[in-house]
């Protein structure tokens, strides 16, 4: 009887382990019947796999020997704003398949760093350009100075003490060129950290700053700072969106919209005026077109203002058929490096995909997935218009955001579609946020969660579900990845704050206080 009891207890056990196994990993159950067969037949094989270990490990072992510890006559920081890892992973679906490698992913060296700002755990777009572009962790919201300057402080940033210098600026002080290249304003967070020293990221026009109560006179814009002050006098290539934050609001851009100064400047005639008086090659363009002209070869400074606010995503583009008028990441790309190229002692260029992050606030997965995409083709150029030998390129992310990869989706399924049928019988989408406008597409308090189908969620339009609701999704605070490819691109692997980038950076290339 006794034995007859342990045998039972036993059962009961094993039974009560495999329930919780089941607990801890739902299956879920499949929307539909159909099989889902395997996509790669040779995967099924242990000796695929084994090769494929085997081609990886001949390759480490070809770099060890190779690693490249010339000087980096050019250095070229590409910058997915909110390009969290999980976009990354989610892109190589799009791109076909998990197995999949985003262009960027075979840089030889990959690492991780530390996002957070000085008063924060997640960081904003403001602080983080301090530390990757300047070296030094700042408080949220605060662009180009040090932990010392509190948001909002009309005089905060007139200390030259509390000021942080990019490497842009250790470029040029040793005799390169310097650019930016962005898909937001120029005058946004991530670009303004190339040269500017500001207590609020949104000052970018002198009715923002007078908006908070600070003399504009005294407390200067980012855009003033980009046409009036030395380091952004100075960049030889300026291209991206903003053209409201240049003109004043009684004056509409090329494209019939208002500008939103109050001073009555017109920045861009600035710009011009300036290259004149210097007897330079200078160009302004708006348009596609207008780019497509310009002898690049022969062009000193080049600025572009192709939007009055930010640029088109990039799958927009393509749905609205407005490639003719809207330059891409890659094109923009391309036209820096030949305008660059012109100095024998090389460059910097600062160049940001930042669209990326504007669909994760917005819980527009599938755009942020194809401006990753597209950012990645801009990486593509750069490495095919530069010799690894002579030109470092670091691939890296501001900080994450809260999309995740979730169920057990099958491999040929596309992963903005659905997942599986949850407990309560309805399909929930393999892509999700934490927080974000979302929440509102995929709930109401009458139904609870709403049927989705698959037509639903393939529109670009889509906004992916959330569990709290929120104006604009959060970003998140994960590391996020860094990936190298060039001289001293060894530097990079490991985990690190996010402020040692330009340390490296600078030491590869010689320059600024890190030679």
């Amino acid at each position: 009887m006794a034995r007859r009891f342990i045998l039972l207890l036993v059962l009961a056990v094993c039974l009560s382990g495999s329930a919780s196994g089941q607990r801890d990993h739902p299956r879920g159950r499949s929307i539909d019947a159909e099989s889902h067969p395997i996509k790669h037949a040779e995967e099924q094989q242990t000796q695929y796999w084994v090769d494929k270990a085997q081609a990886k490990l001949l390759s480490k072992l070809a770099e060890q020997p190779s690693a490249t510890t010339n000087k980096a006559k050019n250095v070229i920081l590409f910058l997915g704003d909110g390009m969290s890892v999980h976009t990354v992973t989610a892109t190589r679906n799009l791109l076909g398949d998990s197995a999949e490698q985003v262009y960027f992913e075979g840089f030889p060296y990959t690492g991780l760093s530390k996002t957070y700002c000085v008063n924060r755990q997640v960081a904003d777009s403001a602080c983080t350009a301090t530390a990757y572009l300047g070296g030094v962790k700042a408080n949220y919201g605060t662009i180009g100075v040090n932990a010392n300057v509190s948001r909002y402080s009309c005089d905060g940033a007139a200390n030259e003490e509390d000021q942080v210098h990019s490497i842009a600026q250790w470029a040029q002080a040793a005799g390169k060129d310097a650019g930016l290249v962005t898909t937001a304003r120029v005058t946004h967070a991530s670009p303004a950290g190339v040269y500017a020293h500001i207590a609020d990221r949104n000052w970018e026009n002198d009715w923002e700053v007078a908006n908070r109560e600070c003399d504009p006179e005294q407390t200067i814009d980012i855009a003033r700072q980009l046409v009036e002050q030395p380091v952004g006098q100075q960049l030889k290539v300026i291209l991206g969106g903003g053209r409201k934050n240049f003109i004043d609001a009684t004056v509409n851009d090329e494209e019939g919209y208002p500008g939103q100064r109050t001073d009555g400047r017109h920045l861009i005639r600035s710009w011009l005026d300036q290259k004149k008086e210097a007897n330079v090659s200078a160009k302004y363009v708006w348009s596609r077109k207008g780019l497509r002209l310009v002898d690049l070869e022969n062009t000193d400074y080049l600025l572009g203002l192709f939007a009055n606010d930010h640029l088109p995503y990039n799958g927009d583009r393509d749905r609205k058929r407005s490639q003719l008028a809207d330059p891409s990441l890659s094109e923009l790309t391309e036209a820096a490096i030949k305008v660059l190229s012109r100095n024998d002692k090389g460059f910097f260029l600062f160049v940001e995909g930042a669209r990326i992050d504007m669909a994760h606030h917005d819980t527009f997965a599938k755009r942020s997935l194809e401006d990753t995409a597209e950012f990645a083709r801009a990486v593509q150029k750069a490495r095919e218009l530069t010799s690894e030998d002579d030109t470092l390129i670091v691939v890296t992310a501001d900080h994450a955001h809260v999309m995740s990869i979730n169920g057990y989706p099958y491999r040929d399924q596309e992963i903005t579609g659905l997942a599986q049928l949850a407990d309560d019988n309805l399909p929930y989408t393999i892509l999700s946020y934490a927080n974000g406008p979302g929440y509102y597409s995929a709930y109401n308090r009458a139904e609870g969660r709403a049927l989705l189908k698959e037509k639903l969620v393939a529109d670009s339009d889509y906004q992916y579900p959330t569990l709290a609701p929120l104006d604009a999704e959060t970003h998140g605070g994960d590391d996020v990845a860094v990936y190298a490819s060039g001289p001293y691109a060894q530097y990079f692997s490991g985990n690190y704050e996010q402020s040692n980038i330009p340390a490296l950076m600078a030491r590869a290339a010689g320059i600024g206080p890190y030679a």
